[in-house]
């Protein structure tokens, strides 16, 4: 564990550099796993320079999806000394039949940015992947780098299970250089453009070598790169680098960078992470972090060296997001990392696994559970969920067990293989975790490949629309076979693209922070500080131990906000489950809007007491009616049958579109749900969606935390927290009496001024 730019990477390579000596023997030695392919290029290029200088005969390869296929089988027979890759393509590389032989005198595995793979999906995969290379190279040592952990211990078991494990931490080198930008203008009451702050970033940009400008949205960095670019009246070289953007694109933007061509670039969590660029002097960060190590990660790409400080300014979108930031430069100083807690391992990834370890070659059942046990993830895994998982590979499970495709493993002789070895390579193509999101690619009429949006959001459009997409505005000229065809549209005013992939919920410890700085505001500044105050004299401020709800009349409506601070998507789901529960208590409400902090409920009626809407068993129970019969389950059922190897995204004649494998994924989850609704997938797929979508566990949390105490205002008017509620973008109608009540009065009020009595 070592700060940003400490030289850890480069310090995890000594020992294997020490042990290759200038004449080392044949074979793999070193495998550096990284989560990005761009981190590769990055880190065989640093090391290569040392190797170099010393005149050292030590072959350095990365293999990513990028690495030509005749490159990738010389790998495969004859491995360079040390080998930069990712989980993905280090899933292909075990998944062949020869994967003994290239691993077999493997020494070291390095895991660089280990945090960031550890609480995911493809952290699960990574661990059952370094499990099987253990079992390939007996004595395999790992070696897991990171500058922004937690729990380091946790971290440790996720790398080693079982296994004794050192945790070296160094010197964090100076505090980092961090504060609010002043801006003349104060931050709107709601949404999240940053736009008040043009002139000040701009300022900063002109000030500094290269600053790096981030945002928490795809579609927020595109807005604010048109408006800056749009007030850059001294032409400074600014560009925009986010993961929609074609890879040439991405491309060109990172070497400008590397060659000290950019001013400022407008970025997303696609430079988040490891990429060592010196010249960068100033990270901005536009909107709150929502997430402290996410910050610490963004800062440290300022001044990318040991000895000196990073530098960052913090830009609040809204009001709400003046105090998040306030806690976030508490808990940066305090370094006080947020963390959602490692859980077990996911089954899909599992059932990967399994399909994996098969188009290797034939497994004893036995053996390979010992083996998934090594894997930290799974180290309390049960053997009848391993059991479960071998039988689905297998058969496909109870309801679908009938159809051939899905009868894939047999036993013979106490070992399980593939029926048809020929299905090896169809498994080989669709491993990994990384679910697409449905993209259209985007490309210029006769020309370039731009970058990809939505599928949702390019079926809206129509020939002629205008959209925003790399800073340039383009007009849509049809819809072709694999692409959307569009030309370039300068002046036209734009609509925004849709990135659903990209959206961050304040974490617990910033939400804890917030509500100890509205318990005692004193480090507040002094706008933000006036804005509580008068909330105080009006009202209740929201507190750690009692849940604040207020409930007054507005514009004809009654109105009520519950002050959760329990992230998006747990407030979006208190949202769904209080709308409903007054639904059913007859009280008509019509719709709902929420942000990180507060969910604002509007209707007919008002309650008279609102705990009986929030006991948690009755909460639960709704949840598990409404998740019954929308798309949530469905959304969530699509990744989770994908990554397990029930449906493929990728056959040998061509890749399947994401809308094809919807429709196909969700005839199968009806039918799952219908005829054998214990099945293993869906029991997956009902953690994912209370996990993820929903976020159920945060507002279970929330409700122990007050346990019951819950103040119930009846005020007159909005109140100053709740103002900024009124004005938030994203409301969710509710259908139901209260729309028919409302549809059935304006109805009878035509008839009466049309002189028509209603029979």
């Amino acid at each position: 564990m070592s700060a940003t730019g400490s030289g850890k990477t480069l310090a995890g390579f000594l020992p294997t550099l020490a042990e290759l000596g200038a004449a080392p023997p044949p074979g793999l030695h070193t495998l550096y796993v990284s989560p990005l392919k761009a981190l590769t290029a990055d880190i065989a290029r640093n090391l290569r320079a040392p190797v170099e200088g010393a005149a050292l005969a030590i072959r350095i390869e990365d293999r990513t999806g990028d690495t030509g296929a005749t490159q990738r089988r010389r790998q495969r027979a004859d491995p360079p000394h040390i080998l930069l890759t990712t989980p993905e393509s280090l899933a292909v590389l075990l998944a062949q039949e020869d994967a003994g032989l290239t691993f077999a005198g493997l020494s070291r595995v390095v895991v660089d940015e280990a945090h960031a793979l550890a609480e995911t999906k493809r952290g699960d995969q990574l661990a059952l992947l370094i499990a099987r290379l253990g079992t390939l190279a007996p004595g395999l040592r790992r070696v897991g780098l990171s500058a922004t952990v937690e729990d380091p211990p946790a971290l440790a078991r996720w790398l080693a299970a079982g296994e004794a494990a050192g945790i070296v931490t160094a010197d964090p080198g100076p505090a980092p250089d961090i504060a609010i930008l002043p801006t003349a203008l104060p931050p709107p009451w709601a949404g999240g453009g940053g736009r008040h702050a043009i002139p000040e970033v701009l300022a900063e940009i002109a000030a500094h070598r290269t600053t790096l400008v981030f945002h928490n949205t795809r579609a927020q960095a595109e807005l604010f790169f048109r408006d800056l670019w749009a007030a850059n009246a001294d032409a400074l070289p600014i560009a925009i680098h986010h993961g929609s953007l074609a890879r040439e694109t991405r491309a060109r933007v990172e070497s400008a960078m590397a060659a000290g061509e950019l001013r400022g670039v407008v970025c997303t969590g696609s430079l988040d992470l490891g990429l060592d660029w010196g010249a960068v002097d100033l990270v901005i960060q536009v909107g709150a972090p929502k997430n402290v190590k996410r910050l610490v990660q963004r800062i440290g790409r300022a001044n990318h060296t040991y000895a000196a400080p990073s530098k960052a300014r913090l830009v609040p979108a809204n009001r709400f997001e003046e105090i998040e930031c306030v806690a976030a430069l508490e808990a940066v100083a305090a370094h006080d990392l947020d963390g959602e807690g490692r859980s077990n391992g996911g089954l899909d990834v599992l059932c990967q696994h399994l399909l994996l370890t098969a188009a290797a070659g034939p497994f004893e059942a036995e053996a390979l559970w010992s083996e998934v046990r090594r894997a930290g993830p799974y180290a309390g895994l049960a053997r009848a969920d391993f059991d479960a998982c071998l039988d689905f590979v297998a058969t496909g499970g109870y309801a679908l067990r009938a159809y051939d495709r899905w009868q894939r493993l047999m036993l013979r002789d106490g070992r399980w293989r593939l029926r048809d070895p020929r299905a090896a390579r169809v498994i080989r193509m669709n491993l990994g975790t990384i679910i697409d999101r449905g993209m259209t690619k985007v490309r210029l009429r006769g020309g370039a490949h731009l970058g990809e949006v939505e599928e949702e959001f390019a079926a809206t459009l129509a020939p002629g629309d205008t959209f925003l997409i790399g800073g340039e505005v383009v007009r849509v000229e049809g819809l072709g076979e694999i692409a959307l065809e569009v030309s370039r549209a300068p002046g036209r005013e734009p609509r925004i693209a849709v990135y659903n992939g990209a959206k961050f919920a304040t974490s617990t410890v910033l939400a804890d922070r917030m509500l100890g700085l509205l318990a005692d505001p004193a480090p507040l500044p002094p706008r933000p500080a006036r804005w509580v105050a008068r909330q105080a004299e009006v009202s209740h401020l929201p507190g750690r131990e009692r849940l604040l709800v207020e409930s007054f009349p507005h514009e004809g409506r009654e109105w009520l906000c519950l002050y959760g601070f329990s992230g998006r998507n747990a407030q979006q789901t208190l949202g769904l489950l209080v709308t409903k529960a007054l639904e059913d208590a007859g009280l008509r409400p019509l719709g709902f809007v929420a942000s990180d902090y507060a969910t604002l409920i509007w209707g007919l009626d008002a309650p008279a007491e609102v705990a009986p809407l929030l006991r948690p068993e009755a909460l639960r129970a709704g949840l598990d009616g409404w998740l019954a019969g929308n798309q949530v389950m469905k959304r969530a059922f699509r990744g989770v049958a994908t990554i397990s190897g029930l449906v493929e995204r990728n056959q040998p004649a061509a890749a399947r579109s994401p809308r094809a494998r919807a429709f196909s994924t969700d005839i199968i989850h009806d039918t799952l749900r219908r005829y054998d609704p214990d099945h293993l997938l869906l029991r997956i797929t009902r953690t994912e969606a209370l996990s993820g979508l929903v976020d159920f566990g945060r507002v279970e949390e929330m409700l122990a935390r007050v346990a019951g105490r819950i103040d119930l205002l009846r005020l007159d008017r909005p109140t100053p927290f709740a103002a900024p509620l009124l004005l938030e973008p994203g409301r969710v109608p509710v259908e139901g009496r209260g729309r028919a009540d409302l549809a059935r009065a304006a109805a009878e009020r035509l008839l009466r001024e049309a002189g028509i009595e209603a029979a």
